[in-house]
């Protein structure tokens, strides 16, 4: 098999044949790392969030790195499938698709602290566990999310209940479904901790001490970078390297986006394996899906 001129050009640059440094914005093709955010839709939506980490990091990697938009987490993988693009940063839920049909290589987390999902209902409810909320309403996020809708899931499931038959889950937003529960039109909110911490300091209307966790997920696997598995597999070690030697300054790039604010304190985490998403591959099993290759929703 002869080997191609974009496995020529990656696979010098990554042992610095020639001294070969790229630009992040150069237009040649050849050698260029496509790189896909799973959880962000448009170029420019892309760009405001993570266009400083990926300047930062070609910069550090001595490759061009451009964006690859994609309208929806299907259509990422089926970049990938056809070599359109090359490395992802993709969500936990996103990860067990990403692996079964690309086969995809974890190189990185990127961690985020307190990041566990938590089941919340009025303090005065009467629901003090799981198990009360048999027949009621149940408000959860977006369908397939990892956080918002197979957490949450999973608590109930963990907790005695089956999601699917014993409780009625209600996609909502996060202002919503905090509203709902207000109201008593929902009898528990299933939401990141973060998410809550948030919505009860900033309400108005009622006290901290109005709302109580019945349930505590354990926290999630982290968000985590992928190269897709027609890369030279050279690549995972030098982007491992990349990362911890410039730990401090991606960091900091990260965080320059707004809804990036999520990532604080966070660090990178070069030991990420696949057994660590196994826990999410329970959450799909647990809302119905037995296999892992579709993306719930779509």
């Amino acid at each position: 098999m002869k080997t191609s001129k974009w496995f020529s050009v990656a696979l010098a640059a990554l042992v610095g044949l020639g001294g070969m440094t790229m630009k992040a914005h150069a237009q040649s093709k050849d050698g260029t790392l496509r790189m896909i955010v799973t959880d962000l839709e448009g170029l420019e939506q892309i760009q405001r969030e993570f266009g400083a980490f990926r300047d930062l990091f070609a910069e550090k990697l001595g490759m061009e790195v451009e964006f690859y938009p994609v309208p929806n987490r299907t259509a990422g993988v089926e970049a990938v499938r056809s070599k359109k693009a090359d490395i992802i940063l993709t969500g936990p839920a996103e990860y067990v698709v990403f692996r079964e049909m690309t086969k995809a290589r974890p190189v990185a987390g990127f961690s985020r602290p307190d990041y566990f999902c938590s089941l919340v209902t009025l303090a005065d409810s009467g629901i003090n566990s799981v198990e009360d909320l048999k027949g009621k309403k149940v408000a959860i996020g977006s369908v397939g999310s990892t956080s918002k809708h197979l957490a949450p899931s999973q608590i109930i499931a963990d907790g005695g209940l089956n999601p699917m038959k014993d409780v009625e889950l209600v996609h909502t937003s996060i202002d919503l479904g905090w509203e709902a529960l207000k109201r008593g039109d929902v009898a528990a909110w299933g939401m990141t901790t973060d998410k809550f911490e948030k919505m009860r300091g900033k309400d108005k209307e009622l006290p901290p001490g109005a709302f109580k966790v019945i349930a505590r997920g354990p926290d999630l696997p982290n968000d985590v970078l992928l190269v897709a598995n027609h890369v030279p597999s050279e690549l995972d070690a030098k982007i491992r390297k990349v990362l911890v030697e410039n730990s401090d300054e991606l960091v900091d790039a990260v965080l320059q986006g707004e809804d990036n604010k999520k990532y604080a304190g966070m660090r990178f985490l070069t030991g990420v394996k696949d057994s660590d998403y196994n826990y999410v591959r329970s959450m799909y099993k647990t809302i119905g899906q037995k296999r892992f290759s579709t993306f719930p929703g779509e």
